[in-house]
């Protein structure tokens, strides 16, 4: 009786654990698994403050929980595949690119580290996949570059505003200097017109002088004629 009861608490104690760690994979926003076999007790509590200070938890937890809790949570066997060897998972409720973040910059240093794979969003991603998702800008990083292309347009209308103002500017300034140079020129216009009026009255004697001079010519023809 005794022993049945000791093997039924145990029993309890993992289903609850069981359940425990179905509730993490269902709520958390990304996990990893990786193997850490080799780290050392330095290099492990290192690991777990950058974690940490990333809101990142990270659990040892044995296979075959590991394993139950992630078929409960709806993931297909192939993901369960990964549940071999030591295993540790990096939860995260926060920010998706965390721990893949934290444990790939980790394991340039520390090569014993192992991604295995992980979910992001919901998405099962492979190790490959993972250290992708690590090379991106982090949160802060995205928000600078999100900043950076809504200020564009705003500057690009800024310059565009000052363009219209200088020529406009421009402009202002070559009519200005082309009406005082028209000026002048209407001025001298009623001397032109006063030479135009003289040239008629020069002309006009001299046809009727001709006119005048031509009996002579006649009287000359005669005398010779006698």
């Amino acid at each position: 009786m005794a022993n049945y009861q000791v093997n039924q608490a145990t029993i309890d104690a993992k289903a609850a654990k069981v359940d425990e760690v179905t509730e993490k994979f269902k709520n958390a926003t990304s996990f990893v698994v990786v193997s850490s076999r080799g780290l050392t007790v330095a290099q492990d509590t290192e690991l777990r403050k950058n974690l940490r200070e990333a809101g990142v938890e990270l659990h040892v937890i044995k296979n075959t929980i590991l394993s139950r809790a992630a078929e409960k949570a709806g993931f297909d066997g192939d993901f369960l595949e990964n549940f071999v060897g030591p295993s540790a998972v990096a939860f995260s409720n926060e920010d998706a690119v965390a721990p893949a973040k934290v444990l790939s910059d980790f394991a340039k240093t520390a090569d014993k580290l192992e991604i295995k794979a992980g979910v992001i969003e919901g998405k099962i991603s492979s190790k490959e996949e993972i250290a992708a998702l690590a090379a991106l800008p982090n949160r802060e990083g995205l928000l600078s570059m999100l900043l950076s292309v809504l200020q564009a347009p705003i500057r690009n209308v800024a310059y565009a505003v000052n363009a219209v103002i200088d020529a406009q500017g421009g402009v202002a300034s070559v009519e200005a200097t082309n009406t005082e140079t028209a000026e002048p020129a209407k001025e001298e216009a009623p001397a032109e017109e006063a030479k135009a009026e003289e040239t008629p009255a020069e002309e006009a004697p001299t046809e009727e002088a001709v006119a005048e001079e031509a009996p002579a010519e006649e009287t000359s023809a005669e005398d010779a004629a006698e």
